[in-house]
């Protein structure tokens, strides 16, 4: 099935999602009709131990370097992989969309040499040929109270190294700045403006306070455990470089949190999972996601009603659709999605209603 969908947006409106059980590498050129706005999405790692098996089932010759010491071809060949998704990314987005990828680099002994292998400055080099430009990236730090986390000779020099506590999620947007010319446009993007608190929060190049979300899956036949990212990460993401109506792609779905994300913040979605097997876990997951995004929501207003109370400036606007204050003028027309129902199309496919109106705010808190 296609993917061909309504770019409506705003209250009451309806949101499509849908998912590919395919390697995304070979088959969205045909199952990608409409132009993507955002991609959130974060790739196996390349030479992270638990991805080996992944990425030698796309190419054979990377395991055969790995068991011969080959690290830096291993390392070249995983990319090689990688790079067909970036391109296939680039020839889907529409002038003005932006990539937002996860990325860890690794670290790892190769024929008895410890090494950094640089995963995000690899995809980096490769995206900006393709044409992608570079945007400030964001460093998610993901501290370790391990007392094992450091690694080498302890307290001895040379050989002790510096800890990996953080991961980079790359920004790359293709060509210039998106402009927004239609009045339509402009009111669906008044409408899906943030917070000046979020703001100030979310445009920091340093993330601090996301922990990572480890899932064990404990289900027969799927891999033993995905390091996913948070679901505040995908809506903080969705919400920063996106628009209520907008296409979002992930071409590395997993267990589904980018889609949630979508539903919860009133975009359309479209994932791949080459692993067929993630499917029961997916419709748990999505069967459960109107409660779960009306209550990040919620809290999402909660945390501005807090701010409100506490800050010390004057707050002179006022919110039309949440009757709260706010503290600038692009604030007054932000209008948060609330779910209704997700009603499952076919097993690959979900529909998202939101509610009709706004809720003001007595009514949306109790």
């Amino acid at each position: 099935m296609t993917e061909s969908i309504d770019r409506d947006s705003g209250q009451g409106a309806k949101t499509l999602h849908r998912i590919h059980y395919s390697d995304a590498r070979l088959s969205w050129k045909e199952d990608i009709q409409s132009a993507v706005d955002v991609v959130v999405t974060s790739p196996p790692y390349p030479m992270i131990e638990m991805w080996d098996d992944a990425f030698s089932q796309m190419n054979s010759q990377i395991k055969n370097e790995l068991e011969r010491g080959g690290g830096d071809a291993a390392f070249e060949l995983m990319h090689t992989e990688l790079d067909k998704i970036w391109t296939g990314i680039y020839d889907k987005m529409r002038p003005g969309g932006i990539a937002c990828i996860n990325i860890g680099d690794a670290t790892r002994k190769i024929d008895d040499s410890f090494k950094l292998f640089s995963n995000h400055s690899r995809i980096l080099s490769f995206c900006t040929k393709l044409g992608f430009h570079a945007l400030p990236e964001i460093l998610w730090k993901k501290q370790s109270n391990k007392p094992n986390k450091f690694m080498g000779s302890g307290m001895l020099p040379s050989g002790a190294y510096v800890t990996q506590e953080h991961e980079y999620i790359l920004l790359l947007r293709k060509g210039a700045k998106r402009q927004f010319t239609e009045e339509a446009e402009k009111i669906v993007r008044q409408k899906s403006a943030f917070f000046w608190e979020e703001r100030n929060s979310w445009f920091s190049d340093t993330w601090e306070d996301l922990k990572g979300d480890r899932q064990a899956l404990n289900r027969e036949g799927v891999r033993a455990r995905s390091a996913a990212f948070p679901f505040e990460l995908a809506y903080r993401l969705l919400s920063m470089f996106s628009v209520q109506g907008d296409l979002v792609l992930d071409p590395f779905l997993g267990t589904g949190t980018t889609m949630l994300a979508a539903m919860a913040s009133g975009r359309n979605s479209v994932g791949f999972e080459i692993d067929a097997k993630f499917k029961a876990l997916l419709r748990s997951r999505i069967s459960k996601i109107v409660a779960l995004a009306n209550d990040y929501n919620r809290n999402r207003i909660s945390r501005h009603l807090e701010f409100v109370r506490t800050t010390k400036s004057a707050l002179r606007y006022v919110n039309e659709f949440h009757r709260f204050p706010v503290m600038t003028s692009q604030e007054t027309m932000v209008s948060i999605p609330m779910l209704k129902s997700v009603q499952e199309l076919n097993e690959n496919a979900y529909e998202t209603e939101y509610l009709t109106e706004a809720l003001k705010v007595g009514r949306f808190l109790f």
